[in-house]
């Protein structure tokens, strides 16, 4: 007969067993209860309530007061938080836990990875070197598994070949061959194991994922024995999704045909791993297998079963919400591709992501200080009449040239005949200076955009003879005096030095580019970004007029924050040049998303003014932050970004590593950039208040981990 006995505040219920290693831990758990104090419910609530708003998991919260009452713990209103003390008693209860099976889900084909797959299954698929079954395997082989049931298919014998004995002492493996795997799917794989899912405790895997090793930990450091692995939804992601209620029960299983992106701040991704007790597969799960593959067939996803059963008792399986541990799915190149990235040696990891040059939304919780974007336009009234057209605009045909050079005319003030907009401005440069022939004066460090498109034989370099990379008007007409060239190249502001060259000394280098007949070229694409910016810009009729040899170029992805709709403008006088480059752009070399942002602009011009006032206040205001880094030497910056000198004994390398790997922030490396001396670089961008402070704080923390 159990036996009650009341110790402190605590009731204990101690169960007869003859399991002695059972009985010698269940002393060492009554132990610790019986050593502490009991904590609250409204504790336990605030605790799930501030781990809930603070983005952590929460499961760890919520097995706090099912695992007290498991104990016999009495809760009451007069008790601290237990946190240490519940991780000790975690770590207790799953010793005995760790001893189970695993079932690998590989028969499927994986045709959309095409060529990848034409001779072997999507878990022989190399990321980075590695394949998935030999990343999967690996990290199984740590867990003490019983066995592990891989269910093959499509390329199965290649498979066992290639796995071999290769495992042999640290994994057994069994094989559950699918000969169906092109007529069926994986409900039919699990189903052809379910005898072997029925006989103990199984992680689930499907072996197209690549994960942080922590996953199964997660699952495994849980008590409750029925979890599903879920993320937040975000955009790259496709499949099976999932919503939770308060306590992470999985209330629905919404498959694709159910999706509703107005719903989608509701939904979690199911990772596809899972951890199911032999009780739960006994009673539930297999019985519900069988009788929806008999009903509805085996070309079905084995989702579907857990749906039905979330339906009947939405308590039977939890969710478990990972936070920052990383997990792709590899349904097609795309996905390898960015896997690759994600999954970089340390060696390859910035080339990785460096050569994407953008589209970093596919890594939604990536801080991207790398790129340079306004933070405060456009606003959401802007954003908003963009979405109310969006149907239209993505459906129909955007306008030629002609209108467009009438819409951009009218955007930024310029007469038709000055003017050519351009798919982004990196089109226009592409044109521009590939039909260049002759001597080309550029000022080094800046954007290599445009030498890059130059033989080096017709570049004339300048690079200032000092530690902050400064240079003046005077500095430029002194230096391309005694080195004669046809074309004047000034980026203002540089990038990435951050230097200004006031509008008043600019046109003085105009009258002396005129007098030298050489033509000068502006790149005022961060302008906007200057102090007193409104009456910066050289965009104006008369002073294209004044000075026929002056080319203008403005990227409106800069300081409109629109980098997505590619657009930019070239502006000149030189009308010749200006036809000559009109006819050499494609007929819509924009389309319909740029052209509406030229047509509604001006209705927000007010808006655009005040978001780069706000901008100047907030560079100020960062630039301070960042000096209170005590290994950065921060140089002055009238642009949307800061070069900054990293100082030994640190490199430049290690930073910018340190702040992707452990913070999941993408800074510029720009130590290799030619110009620079052989100090080390870095270029930080400028975001809102709220990013720029996290990335200080990150900044600083390198300072202590190092």
């Amino acid at each position: 007969m159990p036996s009650d006995r009341t110790k402190g505040p605590f009731m204990w219920i101690e169960q007869p067993t003859t399991d002695k290693e059972e009985t010698r831990q269940a002393e060492e758990e009554k132990h610790l209860i019986i050593a502490h104090r009991p904590i609250t419910k409204a504790h336990a609530a605030n605790m799930r309530e501030h781990h809930k708003n603070h983005g952590k998991s929460s499961h760890r919260i919520d097995v706090f007061y099912p695992l007290f009452t498991h104990y016999g713990c009495k809760f009451t209103e007069k008790s601290p938080k237990l946190w240490s003390f519940t991780q000790k008693i975690l770590t207790l209860r799953h010793k005995k836990h760790l001893i189970m099976q695993a079932i690998i889900l590989a028969a499927g084909m994986g045709r959309r990875l095409g060529e990848y797959t034409k001779d072997n299954t999507k878990c022989m698929l190399p990321v980075n070197g590695v394949r998935l079954i030999d990343r999967l395997l690996t990290q199984l082989s740590k867990l003490n598994l019983k066995r592990v049931v891989i269910v093959i298919g499509y390329q199965g014998q290649n498979l066992k070949e290639y796995i071999g004995d290769r495992y042999n002492g640290q994994l057994k493996i069994e094989y559950v061959n699918n000969p169906d795997y092109d007529k069926t799917n994986n409900i039919y794989s699990l189903a052809l194991a379910k005898n072997q899912l029925q006989e103990d405790d199984t992680l689930l895997v499907e072996s197209d994922l690549i994960f942080d090793e922590g996953m199964f930990s997660l699952l495994l450091e849980n008590p409750y024995p029925n979890l599903a692995l879920v993320a937040k939804y975000a955009t790259w992601m496709d499949g099976t999704m999932v919503k939770l209620d308060d306590d992470n029960n999985i209330v629905n299983f919404v498959p694709k045909a159910a999706f509703n992106y107005h719903e989608t701040d509701s939904y979690y991704k199911t990772v596809n791993i899972y951890k199911f007790s032999q009780e739960f597969t006994k009673t539930k799960y297999v019985p519900f297998l069988e009788a929806y593959t008999k009903a509805v067939g085996n070309n079905e996803y084995y989702e579907n079963v857990l749906r039905i059963i979330s339906f009947l008792n939405s308590h039977e399986l939890k969710a478990l919400p990972i936070t920052n541990e990383k997990w792709y799915e590899i349904d097609d190149k795309q996905d390898l591709d960015i896997a690759e990235a994600l999954f970089a040696d340390e060696k390859d990891l910035l080339r990785k992501y460096y050569g994407r040059f953008g589209g970093f939304w596919r890594f939604p919780k990536m801080l991207d200080f790398c790129y340079l974007v306004n933070p405060y336009f456009p606003t959401p009234r802007v954003i908003d009449e963009m979405q109310a057209n969006f149907k239209t605009l993505l459906t129909e045909y955007p306008s030629g040239m002609k209108v467009n050079t009438l819409i951009a005319s009218k955007c930024f003030g310029v007469s038709e005949d000055y003017i050519i907009p351009g798919n982004g401005a990196a089109e226009l440069i592409k044109i521009l200076m590939e039909d260049t022939k002759s001597k080309v004066g550029v000022i080094r460090p800046t954007f290599e955009e445009y030498p890059n498109r130059l033989p080096k034989e017709l570049l004339v370099t300048f690079v200032p003879q000092n530690n902050s990379y400064r240079y003046t008007a005077q500095d430029l007409m002194d230096f391309f005096g005694v080195h004669p060239v046809d074309t004047l190249l000034i980026i203002n502001p540089d990038n990435p030095s951050g230097n200004f060259i006031p509008k008043a000394d600019l046109l003085k280098l105009a009258d002396w580019s005129k007098g030298k007949e050489i033509q000068l070229m502006i790149d005022e694409s961060f302008v906007d970004f200057s102090i007193d910016y409104e009456h910066n810009s050289l965009l104006h009729d008369n002073l294209l007029e004044t000075y026929p040899n002056l080319i203008v170029m403005k990227s409106i992805s800069k300081s409109f924050g629109v980098p997505g709709i590619r657009l930019g403008i070239l502006a000149s006088a030189n009308k010749q040049l200006i036809a000559r480059m009109k006819k050499e752009v494609s007929i819509w070399n924009l389309n319909s998303f740029a052209e509406f942002f030229m047509q509604i602009y001006n209705k927000y011009e007010k808006d655009y003014k005040t978001a780069c006032g706000k901008f100047v206040a907030e560079r100020a205001d960062f630039e301070e932050q960042l000096k209170s880094v005590s290994y950065l030497r921060v140089m002055p910056s009238q642009a949307n970004y800061f070069l900054c000198e990293v100082l030994p004994p640190y490199t430049a390398n290690e930073v910018v590593l340190y702040m992707l790997k452990r913070h999941n922030i993408l800074t510029r490396d720009c130590s290799n950039k030619p110009g620079l001396d052989d100090k080390q670089y870095m270029r930080i961008a400028i975001r809102n208040h709220e990013d720029n402070t996290r990335l200080v704080e990150a900044l600083k923390q390198f300072r202590k981990n190092s």
